[in-house]
């Protein structure tokens, strides 16, 4: 399968997992939840969903938790959106790397603070 088009089918698969997780997902109870990337096996019949939860740590507990509970029902909604000859089978890991990106970012801009003047 060529690179370009694996390409698209994850783009695609983003856009859908993320509005499909929009629609079925309560904010309020699972914070806010956000698809970061989404790796396909060359296949396609695995998907690692890369997720970001904004919330407190009880909704972020109960956002993986809904998410493990109702991936079947995300995959058909995917599956109707989203024509491919096998509908991926989807695995919900959380990204910290935006949490781990803010840490750096904080550091550097504390020792840019305490560096003296030139």
């Amino acid at each position: 399968m060529s690179s370009h088009r694996l390409l698209r089918v994850r783009e695609l698969l983003k856009r859908e997992i993320g509005e499909a997780i929009r629609r079925e997902i309560p904010v309020e109870r699972a914070g806010l939840i956000t698809v970061n990337d989404v790796h396909v096996a060359g296949d396609l019949r695995l998907a690692t969903v890369f997720i970001g939860i904004l919330g407190n740590a009880e909704q972020q507990r109960t956002g993986v938790a809904m998410l493990q509970r109702n991936r079947k029902r995300l995959q058909g909604l995917v599956a109707k959106s989203v024509v491919l000859k096998y509908t991926p089978q989807l695995r919900f890991v959380v990204d910290d790397s935006i949490v781990r990106g803010n840490k750096v970012l904080d550091i550097i801009a504390e020792l840019e603070r305490e560096s003296p003047e030139p």
